[in-house]
């Protein structure tokens, strides 16, 4: 009895280890709370480490995200660019890890949430969102407004130089210390754009106070009690930048156009492009095929405000001003082209 006891327990014992030994984290991720990644190919983002847990969304080929642990031998738990978290397969036709440094101790820390983006501009594509308590590098300080970064995988972009979300605790390259204050503080001044980022902001902020106001067809340029699309567009260039845009929309595409510089691929147009449309003729990509957008008429437009994002007004029932999404929608359908007004 004693002997087929002793057996029973090595049994367990190996198979304990085998266990854990197949559930472990590689050595990649064992040494570090994160590890970027590239997706390989199309995966679906679940609420939980389980094929039978609701989809959040599908992450798409090239998309980068950040490997927060490895849950199991057949799960990660991830973040994509805009924080969301979810769990993915380990699978490797799905997802590639990236080299990444070891955690460095850094010289600030992020004090809240905040955008870790790819340029020094508000435009610039999002990498992820660091998190509250992060380490980061500071490379240098590009400009007064953005400092170069690098995280603890040594994933080089962009943050803000707003001291409500970055705490410098150490020596920044080029001799500025600890404070968020103006000058270059070592680095080289490199986005001639900055004074534009501001516009835009103020274009936007200007816009997001009229959400909800109500729609109505040709309404009053001279209130702010109702809009239609292009009064509301003109009313925010207005008021954010004192910029007074033609009356309709298709004079404020003429516009944009004369500023030289459009898109047709919505995906490339930057935070505060004006969009424009065509009319609408259903919710279908196929109810728009075989139409010569470069000829069509422009019925519709609005303000791009990026991530798929558009603030705009178009109908009573759609509540007035509001924010409406691009992607797989008929407004992807409908899009003629974008681009900056300033």
């Amino acid at each position: 009895m004693q002997h087929s006891m002793k057996k029973r327990m090595a049994t367990a014992t190996l198979t304990a280890a085998l266990l854990f030994s197949s559930l472990s984290v590689p050595a990649a991720l064992a040494a570090q709370t994160t590890q970027a990644a590239e997706v390989q190919s199309s995966v679906n983002m679940r609420t939980s480490p389980s094929t039978s847990a609701s989809i959040i969304r599908s992450l798409k080929k090239g998309e980068q995200i950040t490997v927060m642990e490895k849950v199991n031998s057949y799960w990660y738990k991830v973040a994509d660019s805009s924080g969301k978290q979810g769990y993915i397969s380990t699978s490797s036709q799905y997802i590639e890890l990236q080299t990444s440094v070891p955690a460095q101790d850094g010289n600030a820390v992020a004090l809240s949430s905040v955008s870790f983006r790819k340029a020094a501009s508000t435009s610039g594509e999002r990498i992820r969102y660091l998190k509250k308590g992060e380490q980061v590098t500071i490379v240098e300080k590009t400009n007064s407004y953005w400092y170069e970064v690098k995280d603890g995988n040594g994933v080089r972009g962009y943050v803000s130089t707003d001291s409500s979300y970055l705490k410098v605790t150490g020596t920044i390259p080029g001799g500025n210390t600890g404070g968020n204050t103006g000058g270059n503080g070592g680095g080289t001044v490199t986005n001639p754009d900055v004074s534009k980022d501001k516009q835009v902001e103020k274009i936007i902020a200007a816009g997001m106070k009229y959400l909800g106001t109500p729609y109505e067809y040709s309404s009053d340029r001279n209130t702010t009690t109702t809009f239609d699309c292009s009064d509301f567009v003109r009313q925010a260039f207005l008021d954010g930048v004192s910029l007074k845009l033609p009356a309709d929309s298709r004079q404020q595409g003429q516009y944009v156009k004369d500023k030289g510089s459009i898109t047709t691929n919505w995906k490339q147009l930057k935070r505060g492009d004006i969009v424009f449309f065509m009319s609408y003729k259903g919710t279908k990509a196929s109810a728009y095929n075989g139409i010569d957008k470069s000829k069509a008429t422009i019925t519709h437009d609005g303000i791009y405000l990026g991530d798929g994002k558009v603030l705009h007004t178009y109908s009573k029932e759609g509540g007035g001003v509001t924010v409406s999404s691009i992607e797989g929608t008929h407004w992807e359908y409908r899009i003629l082209f974008g681009g900056s007004a300033l």
